[in-house]
């Protein structure tokens, strides 16, 4: 799911180059072509994603009722095993400090890709070219952003550890973004980048099997929408940032220099999310179970 990004993002630098240079046909500018046609995929793929996407395992057809037992099976293992939490109003998880405090987490990592993100064809832009051929050059991060995610997240499933390669992949992220800003010769500053794309996509990767660690069912959606859209915000806060910083200095140096910061920020968040809401596993497993049994039964307001 999160490897169609970095893909779309690959495809879409040279595509939206070619775009721009269709200013003035049929009285429109390059920009709003890039609007209708980049925009137009997600209008039609509505109904197909309404007709066949399905809400849960018994919806499922290709599945045998066997296979849809096993998957119900293990569901109900990980709820116990993680003393995850149903809360009997949904809309309870969004009041849920966890919840919270993961969405502070991911903030980092989404604001450092859409500021990264928008920012990148401007900063390519600069080395020379057309907008083609800065399309084209803008794609290759994003191959290291795959490259990223058809191996850390095997590493992270591998050795059973998240925080730790969070950890790394934050460090990785500091120091590309904090390279791409202070290095002059172009090629260096590619290859910084490429560096950023490895880390924050691989790092998209392995946080989004936390929330389903504390949460299930229809708690789970809301919790994880909430950290989403929170998430999200970075697609405002990243690009404005950088663009006053732009503005404010005459370069965008300043702005990767904050990207930098923000990545710094996100490594002291690791360990803060690690200790307070991994600490439970520490619990023998009975000690955790009551304790599970206990926070469920609490007021949906206090997690």
């Amino acid at each position: 799911f999160i490897l169609s990004q970095p893909i779309a993002m690959m495809i879409t630098g040279p595509v939206s180059g070619g775009l721009l240079g269709m200013d003035g046909v049929l009285g429109l500018h390059g920009w709003q072509w890039l609007f209708i046609v980049i925009g137009t995929p997600a209008i039609l793929l509505t109904w197909p994603v309404l007709r066949w996407l399905p809400d849960g395992p018994k919806q499922v057809k290709w599945m045998d009722q066997t296979e849809k037992n096993w998957l119900a099976g293990e569901l109900k293992k990980d709820q116990e095993e993680y003393g995850q939490t149903r809360h009997g109003n949904p809309l309870h998880a969004l009041k849920d400090k966890r919840v919270l405090l993961l969405a502070l987490f991911y903030l980092p990592v989404t604001l450092s890709i859409y500021g990264l993100g928008l920012w990148l064809p401007t900063l390519i832009k600069q080395f020379g070219g057309s907008d083609l051929s800065t399309g084209f050059v803008s794609a290759v991060p994003y191959i290291f952003g795959i490259i990223g995610l058809l191996i850390i997240p095997r590493s992270s499933d591998r050795l059973n550890d998240r925080y730790g390669h969070l950890a790394v992949l934050y460090v990785l992220g500091a120091i590309g973004l904090f390279l791409s800003a202070w290095l002059t010769m172009p090629v260096l500053q590619l290859a910084a980048l490429c560096l950023v794309a490895f880390a924050l996509f691989s790092c998209t990767a392995v946080f989004w099997t936390l929330p389903g660690r504390f949460f299930a069912g229809a708690s789970a959606a809301a919790g994880i929408a909430l950290i989403n859209s929170v998430g999200n915000l970075g697609g405002y806060i990243g690009p404005f940032v950088i663009g006053a910083l732009k503005e404010y200095t005459g370069n965008l140096a300043s702005g990767l220099y904050f990207l930098s910061g923000v990545m710094v920020f996100g490594l002291f968040l690791t360990g803060i999310v690690y200790r307070l809401l991994e600490r439970k596993h520490a619990l023998a497993p009975t000690e955790f179970a009551a304790s599970a049994r206990s926070q469920r039964a609490q007021p949906a307001s206090r997690p």
